[in-house]
């Protein structure tokens, strides 16, 4: 079988003629590419005699115009084209037609002549004097050449003794004093007192009701609630004491509470803690019955279940509103209506000891043996 293309090999191939191809080329115009030093090229262009050129016979600016006609007339008050220029009020009070589209702060100046605006700059906001030279010091011999009063003069004696004084305190001054290694601020003195230990530093209360406003270990929040509550504390009214829910025995005046937000909350909670709590003891009383026995509290047990009692009414408050802070707020007004006798903690704590007195005589249980 034959190929059609084993004759091509035999065949010579022409290539094509490529021309450049430059798209910035204009033709018939000639490209200059240096610099031409002729001077007909350098010079610039001159309008021809008899003929008017494109920077002849201008006309002249309206200001110029203006200061001519004012010139001319005696008047005085057109623009100042040689000093510092005209004011646009000065402009304004001329130009009807300028006025009615200037901002409303022109208008307001020329309606009153005697604002800042209105005012004619007199001053450069530069100054243009030359800095003097600082004036050099006066020594003994400059005293001399100086045109001083002769009483102004030190003499002979005062000089002699502001020498010695100079020269016996130059090296003492001269002296750099030996750096002090050590402590920037020095050790405390041992004991510390009991507010600079880091976990005791707050006020006892403050620090056990921060304890027990906890929650899921949040102690920053907890700090965040009472600081809320000290601070509704302290922007409160002064309370009104009840007589019928006494306080503690020599608490200060209603009016000196605001001004003591941590004696204030340390009041109204030591005022409903319990003296003491119920014990029930299962059996005691013979045939399965439980025996409430009274047993005495602690400070900070009195103080914690009365706390507790607050914490439990403050839940109970209707919310006016909401946010972080609104628990907290809830926790400080069940503060105020404790010192004010209003709060339901003061029934809590009466039960409490209505039924401590009915069973005061099991007091002994226990002592001794078995009843």
């Amino acid at each position: 079988m034959t190929t059609p293309f084993h004759s091509v090999r035999t065949l010579a191939f022409r290539p094509r003629p490529s021309c450049a191809f430059r798209p910035n080329t204009v033709t018939g115009v000639k490209r200059r590419t240096f610099a031409d030093d002729n001077a007909k090229h350098n010079a610039l262009p001159q309008a021809q005699e008899g003929q008017t050129g494109p920077n002849m016979q201008q006309a002249e600016h309206v200001s110029e115009e203006a200061a001519k006609m004012s010139q001319i007339m005696g008047t005085g008050s057109g623009p100042d084209i040689e000093g510092q220029g005209t004011p646009v009020q000065d402009i304004l009070k001329e130009d009807e037609e300028a006025r009615k589209h200037a901002p409303q702060v022109m208008k307001d100046s020329l309606k009153n002549p005697q604002s800042a605006h209105n005012a004619k700059p007199s001053t450069r906001p530069f100054s243009t004097l030359a800095r003097r030279p600082a004036p050099a010091a006066m020594t003994p011999d400059a005293f001399d050449a100086a045109e001083l009063d002769p009483s102004m003069i030190p003499t002979e004696l005062q000089r002699a003794a502001y020498t010695a004084t100079s020269e016996s305190q130059a090296p003492e001054s001269s002296i750099i004093p030996a750096e002090k290694l050590g402590h920037k601020f020095p050790l405390p003195t041992l004991p510390l007192p009991p507010n600079s230990h880091k976990d005791h530093r707050h006020h006892p209360v403050v620090h056990q009701v921060t304890n027990l406003l906890m929650r899921d270990g949040k102690k920053a929040a907890a700090q965040r609630n009472m600081a809320v509550i000290l601070s509704t504390l302290r922007t409160a009214p002064p309370p009104t004491y009840s007589a019928a829910r006494p306080l503690l025995p020599g608490c200060p005046p209603a009016s000196h509470l605001p001004l003591h937000p941590v004696l204030y909350l340390t009041l109204a909670i030591d005022s409903v803690a319990p003296i003491l709590r119920i014990r029930s003891q299962r059996g005691a009383a013979g045939g399965g019955v439980a025996l409430q026995i009274p047993v005495p509290l602690g400070l900070r047990q009195r103080r914690r279940q009365a706390f507790e009692w607050i914490l439990d009414a403050a839940s109970k408050r209707k919310s006016r509103g909401s946010g972080n802070d609104m628990f907290a707020q809830k926790v400080a007004e069940e503060l105020v209506a404790v010192v004010e006798g209003r709060s339901g903690v003061w029934e809590k704590r009466a039960a409490v000891h209505r039924l401590a007195t009915t069973a005061r005589s099991n007091l002994t249980y226990g002592r001794g043996g078995r009843r």
